[in-house]
């Protein structure tokens, strides 16, 4: 599978099964779709200059010959029109054995914020509001241990709601857990993902010691943030966290934290929040496309689409722009390793949710994943009896690129490994469906992540 776009003046073909990306000439670029099947059916390169010239292009006989050989010998090199080694493998990837690697602690849901657009219903996760004792924590780490098989590094995120609202119960799973890891040849990457109200120098200092990540949640401009954000009284919390935010990363170094932002449809022109981020001084920025029903006034409907990709032409551009006057900052949607990646179980799944990462309930209970809390269908066990209801971890198991229709034939189902299954259970009752405005906007964003290397790697030679 090729795909062929143009962004930016550069002329960029992927190749979707092999990885291949190539910045080509006019020439090339139109001769790449046409010449598919007759590379494929192993024909001459006399018959290929026959089929191009008959096109019409006013290429001279010349070029036409000089860009055939350079297509053949992409070809050759198993750089272009490669075949799709991972689907004969799919039958054995789907039994391979998964071990956990990594929890979503419930560590409170509750939350003293009130966003417009929260999916756990100001932490409640349509339930009832409740912190994590100590005890069940320290369950939840005892079952990561014990079902890890002989994986060394384990991931556990403190999330809400908002986890600061139960430090202590934060600190004393740190403690359980660093215990944990000589014995059992073990290591934590602890994470913590927090609005910042009730951040201090304290919490600020624990945080620096023993958190791999720190996740600061802040929408952007101030009249962005304060109307989607704001306290349960109506106020705002842009003024009260920004100052502390910037000293967490100042503190790390600008590095091992983001800023995680949502955009809505009051805010289409996201790139100005970005780029606000940015002039703070946070140099690691993410800003993602609230998912919401349609109903929603703040939700992101189709006619928006032009608008937001738009948007992230704009962004990539003032991107290339910052960092070539070394000012630069890292989007996280905009992050793509075109030289290794992610694994082949990563490219083909994802993010393992409900087999390596689940999501665990301030009273013990498993879930796939913190998007699919309080609905009963996706109860997994919990940390007394473990996982009870095995056939759903099953299911999400087999939830792959290949399974999804949608995906087989997309350009970018390796960097997205198939989005999001709470999303696409969401809007198609499956969760082997897609979620078509967010599998759009990934698209532009892979595009325009890899126009992003093409003009950075211009600028190096």
């Amino acid at each position: 599978m090729v795909h062929c776009y143009k962004n930016n003046g550069y002329n960029i073909v992927m190749d979707v099964n092999s990885g291949s990306v190539h910045v080509v000439d006019d020439i090339v670029y139109d001769l790449i779709p046409l010449l598919e099947p007759a590379v494929k059916s192993h024909e001459t390169a006399e018959a290929m200059l026959d089929l191009a010239k008959k096109q019409g292009f006013s290429y001279a006989t010349e070029e036409l010959s000089e860009a055939i050989e350079e297509i053949l010998a992409l070809a050759e090199a198993d750089m272009l029109y490669t075949e799709d080694i991972y689907e004969n493998y799919i039958d054995s990837f789907k039994t391979r054995e998964t071990v956990v690697k990594a929890l979503c602690l419930h560590i409170a849901h509750d939350c003293n914020l009130a966003c417009k657009y929260c999916f756990a219903e100001e932490g409640e996760y349509h339930g009832r509001r409740a912190m994590m004792s100590y005890e069940v924590g320290q369950k939840a780490l005892d079952f990561l241990v014990e079902n890890s098989g002989n994986r060394i590094n384990l991931e556990v995120d403190f999330f809400g709601g908002e986890p600061l609202m139960n430090w202590q119960v934060v600190k004393d799973l740190v403690a359980y857990g660093r215990s944990l890891e000589e014995k059992h040849n073990k290591k934590f990457r602890f994470t913590l993902t927090t609005n910042g109200v009730l951040l201090n120098d304290d919490i600020l200092e624990f945080a620096n010691r023993e958190m791999s990540n720190v996740v600061l949640s802040i929408d952007g401009r101030k009249e962005v943030h304060d109307k989607m954000r704001p306290h349960r009284g109506g106020q705002g919390s842009y003024d009260e966290i920004v100052p502390k935010f910037i000293k967490v990363a100042e503190s790390r170094n600008q590095t091992d934290y983001y800023v995680r932002g949502t955009f809505t449809h009051h805010n289409l022109d996201f790139s100005k929040d970005v780029l606000h981020l940015a002039d703070l001084g946070f140099k690691q920025i993410s800003v993602e496309p609230v998912v919401a029903e349609n109903t929603a006034d703040y939700a992101i409907r189709e006619e928006d689409l032009p608008m937001l990709m738009k948007q992230y032409d704009e962004l990539a551009l003032e991107m290339i722009r910052r960092r070539k006057e070394g000012r630069g900052f890292n989007f996280f949607h905009f992050m793509i390793d075109l030289e290794g990646g992610p694994c082949v179980a990563k490219r083909l799944s994802g993010c393992g949710s409900g087999t390596e990462y689940l999501a665990v309930t301030p009273w013990g209970d498993f879930y796939p994943c913190h998007q699919f809390v309080g609905n009963e269908d996706f109860l997994l066990g919990n940390v007394y009896d473990g996982i009870t209801q095995q056939h759903i971890c099953n299911e999400f198991k087999q939830c792959n690129v290949y399974a999804k229709e949608s995906c087989k034939d997309c350009f970018a189902k390796f960097y997205c490994s198939g989005g999001c299954a709470a999303n696409a259970y969401n809007f198609t009752g499956q969760i082997n469906g897609a979620y078509d405005i967010g599998c759009q906007l990934q698209k532009k964003r892979v595009e325009c992540a890899i126009m992003i290397k093409a003009a950075l790697s211009d600028e190096e030679e």
